[in-house]
């Protein structure tokens, strides 16, 4: 079976450098925000181009923390309401949902799942004051024109660049082009820790002191406690490792789209939308960094289980829509058609950075195989 994601042979091949940055902090004797931290904040920071990064517990404080600090600085306040995506991951509206604001659900574009800055206008009302730009399977949304918009309407933009550690337009990487962005380090994710981890990268030096005070307890200063704050930081193991991963996420990030390439140029299977075309070059291929390869299929059931008897396993992203959660019971009688067309539709290929030439033609072999009827 080709495993979807075969996270042990991922770190198997940073194993020393792994062991080396554990025994660094060992031998340490300082566990919690120290030197690794400050130092995975600074190259984490540049490599997105930002002035600063905070290391937070995981993706979802990364949102709820940024949103939270803007409504200490005044610029959000309960009942403000904010625009997202209807098929995003759910932890984008539990970061808003949590801070007392109302999220504001819209329709994706149908090609890329991302934001349509169209539909985002349309859903502007007077008490909008931010969005949330999600970057879904690895995708930029299209954040020029999304800050645009922002700038036509003085809206605060928050990226959640859970999926997209490194994509760029013309240069300009995922994390920069909001007032801030959440990343996620979870162990699966393109930049992925060996446990729960997340960050905030933004150049608001405000914004970056109040977080990192929310963060710690309330406290910009020990035994000093300006907000109600939480404890959400990034601690010095996983910061270490996040250094030792961070050296090698853009050659992850190369294998990725050299796989997605494959994949495009050699499914013709006409039951099987695919995420980008067969013309795409890799030289093109830089907004998407293919943290998912998600295809869609009317008959995903049908598929998924040819796939698995091919000895190819995949996963749906994601099966329900947060809108029929019934943690948002008081949304299910609200319709978002194309939205639940896609969480019927779409199924993720493997697309491990450590699949061999061989496992990505059994893929394809396997997909064009597939006869839907």
């Amino acid at each position: 079976m080709i495993p979807f994601l075969d996270l042990k042979s991922i770190n198997t091949q940073y194993r020393q450098e792994l062991i080396d940055a554990a025994t660094r902090v060992i031998d340490s004797g300082w566990y919690i925000q120290g030197q690794e931290l400050k130092a995975f904040e600074q190259e984490f920071a540049d490599y997105c181009g930002t002035t600063h990064c905070i290391g937070v517990a995981n993706g979802l404080d990364a949102l709820t923390l940024t949103l939270r600090a803007w409504k200490e600085l005044g610029k959000l306040q309960e009942g403000d309401e904010v625009i997202v995506t209807a098929n995003t991951y759910i932890a984008s509206i539990l970061a808003i949902t949590e801070n007392r604001l109302k999220a504001v659900l819209v329709e994706p574009d149908a090609a890329t799942y991302n934001l349509c800055p169209v539909k985002t206008a349309a859903a502007i009302t007077s008490k909008t004051k931010a969005i949330v730009a999600v970057h879904l399977y690895g995708q930029l949304a299209p954040m020029p024109e999304i800050m645009a918009l922002a700038d036509q309407h003085q809206l605060l933009v928050l990226e959640d660049s859970a999926q997209a550690h490194g994509a760029e337009i013309n240069g300009k990487k995922a994390g920069n082009w909001g007032h801030a962005s959440g990343f996620s380090f979870y162990p699966g994710k393109n930049l992925g820790a060996l446990g729960d981890a997340g960050a905030v990268t933004t150049s608001d030096d405000e914004l970056a002191q109040t977080i990192r005070a929310l963060g710690n307890y309330g406290s910009h200063k020990k035994y000093e406690n300006l907000y109600q704050g939480v404890n959400s930081r990034l601690d010095e193991m996983q910061a270490a490792m996040l250094r030792v991963k961070l050296k090698h996420l853009d050659a992850e990030t190369q294998r990725r789209k050299e796989i997605a390439h494959a994949y495009a140029q050699g499914i013709n299977n006409p039951a099987l939308m695919q995420p980008i075309g067969p013309n795409t070059t890799l030289d093109t291929l830089t907004a998407h960094v293919l943290h998912l390869y998600v295809i869609r299929s009317t008959a995903r059931a049908a598929l998924q289980a040819h796939l698995a008897a091919a000895g190819v396993q995949t996963l749906i992203h994601y099966p329900i829509p947060p809108h029929q959660q019934q943690a948002y019971a008081h949304w299910q009688a609200q319709s978002y058609p194309l939205t639940e067309a896609i969480h019927q539709q779409v199924l993720s290929l493997p697309i491990s950075p450590v699949m061999s030439d061989t496992d990505v033609q059994q893929v394809i072999a396997a997909c064009n195989a597939f006869q839907a009827g």
